[in-house]
């Protein structure tokens, strides 16, 4: 949007094309390169950041300058998410796949800090992993988390790294940063990611990327098992099946 265009922008909208651009970025983000497609005057972009972070919409980043989702912002999209028709559709997919492979599937979102999960089927067996929609979990540890932190530029993944202890939840658990450095490269080579008892001990998860329309990472699709049931090449099996329902799960919010 050139700068004449966006000074007829109604200020009732502002705040909203604000929300949009950064929604569209998809990384932490300043005022100024918002601005760049906006053209509002700088008091005015600024301002509008303000009232937003203030408000629980917006929330500084960790280098103090650019801006990330709040959350108000985040429980926002996940109701969007939630709509009754959006998750009758998504509820299907899921029972297909886990009827597939006999397993608990899962969708988590990226908060700030941990993965949350927004839907779940569970498996029929008697023996499971109650992990229910709503829980949190950390990314360095869980195959979904690790699908995000493969995501991220270097930059921010040093950052979060700095930021995070990578306390050990089982012995199979990476707490050496080099380690867990060198395992989100191979996530993002071979575009899925493993949980190998790292979270938690005999249980094993594989997760794949949900792509938005701008090929960005919304939210991963996970299934996990009891190791006396699944082993990670059992797992790795059900790859394409399991990125099939991711693209499905792509379509519904495109």
């Amino acid at each position: 949007m050139d700068g004449e265009g966006a000074t007829t922008i109604p200020t009732n909208l502002r705040l909203l094309m604000v929300i949009e651009e950064i929604a569209r970025a998809g990384v932490p983000i300043t005022p100024t390169e918002i601005n760049a497609a906006l053209g509002l005057p700088k008091p005015t972009i600024h301002r509008l950041f303000a009232t937003l972070e203030e408000e629980g919409f917006l929330q500084r980043d960790l280098d103090g300058r650019s801006y990330s989702p709040g959350p108000r912002l985040r429980t926002l999209a996940g109701g969007v998410l939630s709509s009754l028709r959006i998750r009758t559709a998504r509820q299907a997919i899921l029972q297909q796949l886990s009827r597939e492979i006999g397993e608990t599937c899962n969708i988590t979102l990226p908060d700030r800090d941990a993965m949350i999960y927004l839907e779940r089927v569970e498996t029929q067996w008697p023996l499971r992993i109650q992990l229910p929609i709503g829980t949190r979990v950390p990314f360095y540890c869980t195959a979904s988390g690790k699908m995000y932190l493969s995501t991220l530029t270097r930059s921010h993944l040093m950052r979060y790294l700095a930021a995070t202890e990578l306390k050990a939840r089982t012995p199979n658990t990476l707490t050496e940063p080099n380690a867990l450095l060198a395992e989100i490269q191979q996530v993002r080579d071979q575009g899925y990611s493993l949980d190998r008892e790292e979270f938690m001990q005999d249980m094993i998860a594989l997760a794949v990327p949900i792509f938005d329309v701008n090929d960005r990472l919304m939210a991963t699709l996970a299934f996990h098992a009891p190791t006396q049931r699944f082993s990670v090449d059992k797992a790795l099996q059900y790859l394409g099946a399991m990125r099939q329902a991711s693209l499905d799960l792509s379509k519904l919010v495109t």
